[in-house]
């Protein structure tokens, strides 16, 4: 059976190492706004993600997040302005080739949207639906190799003993890391994190993290993840970008950026102010 090495091996020779400088890779917002009915979502939002990096999301419940990330991949689709994904114009995209830019892109969720009667490793396998053809009913349709890299990625999270359980015997934090291998055997260039600590304990939440910032740093992987706690974000987040109300009132290195400067972000006001942004991003 393939080992972890190899599969690490083969996803890294397979994903370029972004930097900053790969403007072809980055994911960039122009002046989207979002309106479901009378409301508005989103508000001229303009921003651009560092690649090869962890992108933080920070603001309450409703302030826009898990909207703008859902624009990221094509979920959703503006009222007005523009999204490019690793050089897609998503905004203008078609069917065809949003599916083939969500083959690139992986997702996590704060609910982990497992198969809770699959075992595990077919949760796993599931990731690879995407570039698969026909359908598959059982481990046994898919491929041995499919199978072989599941395994890999489940010894990469920590659960390769996990493999046989169902779904639904696991703990949340044990769940999530499952969602996480489910997203990697994508081989994705950006992996969107929805709330992924949100209905996690402490302990699980900080032990998801740390997965999340070793995955980025060996493979590369440009993340954006939205959380609402101030301490996770600065402890993971190399940029964090602060939304209220729909609108961007923050967007800054996180080693730019003192405790008081996020919890801003928490801050009421009564009209919307200027984006506190990185003098160097200018």
């Amino acid at each position: 059976m393939t080992n972890v090495a190899e599969i690490r091996q083969a996803m890294t020779a397979g994903i370029p190492h972004l930097t900053p400088d790969d403007a072809d890779s980055a994911v960039r917002l122009n002046g989207v706004t979002k309106q479901f009915g009378q409301v508005t979502a989103l508000a001229d939002v303009t921003v651009d993600f560092t690649p090869g990096a962890i992108n933080v999301l920070l603001g309450l419940s409703g302030s826009g997040k898990s909207t703008l990330l859902r624009h990221i991949n094509g979920l959703h689709q503006p009222t007005a302005g523009e999204v490019e994904t690793l050089g897609v114009a998503v905004h203008d995209a078609s069917q065809r080739d949003l599916r083939r830019l969500r083959t690139r892109v992986g997702m996590i969720f704060q609910h982990f949207h497992l198969v809770g009667s699959m075992s595990v490793l077919e949760n796993v396998c599931a990731g690879r639906l995407g570039s698969l053809r026909g359908p598959r009913v059982g481990l046994f349709s898919y491929p041995c190799a499919v199978k072989e890299q599941a395994m890999a990625h489940l010894a990469r999270v920590g659960l390769a003993d996990k493999a046989f359980q169902r779904a639904d015997t696991l703990s949340g934090g044990q769940q999530q890391r499952v969602a996480i291998a489910r997203a990697l055997i994508q081989e994705p260039v950006v992996l969107l994190a929805d709330e992924p600590v949100a209905s996690l304990d402490p302990v699980s939440s900080a032990g998801v993290m740390d997965l999340l910032r070793e995955i980025s740093t060996d493979l590369g992987l440009t993340v954006i993840c939205s959380l609402h706690q101030v301490e996770l974000a600065m402890d993971v987040g190399d940029r964090i970008t602060g939304l209220r109300s729909g609108r961007v009132v923050l967007d800054r290195a996180a080693d730019r950026l003192s405790r008081d400067d996020v919890f801003d972000v928490y801050t009421a006001v009564s009209a919307p102010e200027a984006v506190d942004s990185d003098p160097a991003r200018a």
